[in-house]
This record gives structure tokens, sequence and C-alpha cells, in this order.
């Protein structure tokens, strides 16, 4: 909400701020000095006064109530950017630590405001009980799901699980980088270059995968067949030697490579090897180390074999006796 009361009241185009400053305090200065007591004693003649329940509301207390909210909103708006941008500063802390700092500065700066501004056009805080049913009853029903997505957001901040440029997972598929973190949402980067806003109750709710947790190191795993013709330890010990050979591959932990299987027309082995930084992709050292496979395995006669069945032609049998 502090978001979108700074862009509603952000000066933009030709408003500069120092000709709304101007206006705000020229509206002032009129009040206190008198000159607008015609004006107001005309907009609270009898026409210009309705009921309110026990209340009774002049068009002059709504426009003195919108300058009062505009005047506070738009200063207020003015100390959330200037206390951002403070935060953003602070080095020593965390990127997620400096989010859930403007969300805490902001949540409070804005509810102040709101107090404030009550209190100047003399509402009586103790008539907020109803106000505050009400808004109890707009969470239980329509506001459920973005009071949910907002709190968590607060808890995704406070313990770190997700942080600016963590590489995620979603169960649905979603694949990609976290570039921003807000009340509402998550923004996600995908490889493709899409942008997607995921709402915060999904990270609570399912199951996420944070590939950089606690570091970037990540698994390659790579499947290959030999033929049963083929030396299978020679195989084993090719297929090792072009994963070690990739510039990418960690020595600790070393690449491994198993003897997966006997299957129908070929011997499968399951090579696995560990890259640093997994943020910069795991398609390409695996297409590296393929390409190196096949090369070894052409120099030294390994034979990558393709299914075969053998057809035995009972009729034509039967038609040769």
């Amino acid at each position: 909400m502090s978001s979108l009361i700074t862009k509603i009241l952000k000066p933009s185009g030709w408003i500069s701020s120092g000709l709304i400053g101007i206006l705000f305090a020229s509206i002032i200065l009129a009040g206190s000095l008198g000159y607008l007591e015609p004006l107001k004693a005309f907009l609270e003649r009898p026409e210009f006064v309705f009921a309110v329940g026990s209340y009774e509301i002049s068009i002059y207390m709504v426009l003195k109530a919108v300058i009062i909210l505009f005047v506070i909103f738009w200063i207020t708006a003015a100390l959330s950017s200037f206390g951002e941008k403070r935060i953003d500063t602070l080095q020593n802390f965390g990127a997620s630590s400096r989010s859930l700092l403007i969300k805490a500065f902001q949540t409070l700066l804005y509810f102040l405001a709101f107090l404030l501004a009550l209190d100047i056009m003399g509402i009586d805080l103790t008539a907020l009980t109803v106000l505050g049913g009400a808004v109890g009853i707009g969470i239980g029903f329509g506001l459920q799901k973005i009071t949910s997505n907002f709190i968590s957001g607060i808890i995704l901040l406070s313990e770190k699980s997700i942080e600016i440029d963590d590489l995620i997972e979603l169960d649905s598929g979603i694949f990609g980088f976290v570039r921003q973190t807000s009340a509402r949402y998550t923004l996600v980067e995908t490889f493709d270059g899409k942008e997607i806003m995921i709402p915060n109750e999904d990270f609570i709710t399912n199951r996420v995968t944070n590939w950089t947790f606690t570091n970037t190191s990540g698994r390659i795993e790579i499947i290959v067949g030999v033929s049963y013709k083929s030396d299978i330890h020679l195989a084993r010990d090719l297929i090792l030697a072009a994963a070690r050979e990739h510039p990418d591959c960690m020595e600790t932990p070393e690449p491994v490579c198993f003897l997966e299987e006997f299957a129908d027309s070929s011997v499968n082995f399951t090579l696995y090897f560990w890259i640093a930084d997994i943020t910069t992709g795991r398609k390409k050292p695996r297409s590296e180390v393929m390409y190196a496979i096949w090369d070894k395995f052409k120099a030294n006669n390994i034979e990558i074999p393709f299914p075969q069945r053998d057809v035995h032609m009972i009729g034509a049998e039967n038609a040769a006796k």
C-alpha cells in the first residue's frame, strides 16, 4: 500500500515538488490569516451539509479532510523515499535485511501518518472500533489473500530463506533467479527472460528448491550407454577423463562413474560431476562433457549402440519347408 501511495503522490511531469509545496503553504497561510472564512461559511450552509448516521458532514469538512490527507501522505511519501534510500546504503545488512527494514519503516510511517491525519481532522479514535470490526470482516473475506501474501513476505524476509539473486525452482516448474521481494509478491526472472510475479504465499505453503541457499555448487548427471562388444573398463575411464578435463569440474567432490545396468541393447553408465557455480548454468558444461565423451569414444573405438531387435518370420520359415 505504501508503494501505491508513493506512486500516486509522487510529483512528476510538469508538477514539481516545489510548486506543490508552494500550493500547500499558500492554502495553510490563507487559512491561518482568515482569508478562507467566506469560503468556509459558504460551504457550511445547510444545503451543503448531509448526515451520516448521527454525524453531520459538510462539503467544507470533506475538502479539508482531502487536503489534510493529501498533504500528510505527500510528506510521508517523501520521507518514505528518503528513508528507503538511506536504508539501501547500509551495506552492513544483507539485501533481505534491508528490504525487511524498508517495509517495517514504511508500514510504521504510514500508520503514524494515518493517526496524525485523524487527530488533525478531529476524529475520535474510539470511533475506529467499528471500522476495525469492518476491516476484520474484510480481511476474513475479500482481503484474506492479500493479508496472507503480506505476512508471508515478512516471514520470507525475516528468515532469509529466499534472497535476491537466489536460484530457485518451484513445484509448478518455474525456475529462475529471485530479482525482487515485496510485500505482496516475489519477482522471479527465468532463463528465457520472463519476469514472473509469484505470490509470497506460494513460497510458504508449497515446496521450493533453493539451489543457492547455502552454496552455489551443483551436481550434473550424464547417462551414457556403450555396446556389449566394447571394453567397459576403458569406457568408464574415458567418461571420467572427459569430466575431469572440463575446466568447470570440481576436484572435490571428484567425479564418479557408476555402471548402472545391463540393458537390452547397451551397458549403461551414470556420470556425476560437480561445478562450483550453478548459477552460470548446467546445460553448457553438461553438453561440453558429452561432446568430449563422444570424441574419446570415437578415438578408442567405443561404440554407442542404438536399440536392436531380432525379428523371426515364422510364416516365412514354414513356407521354406
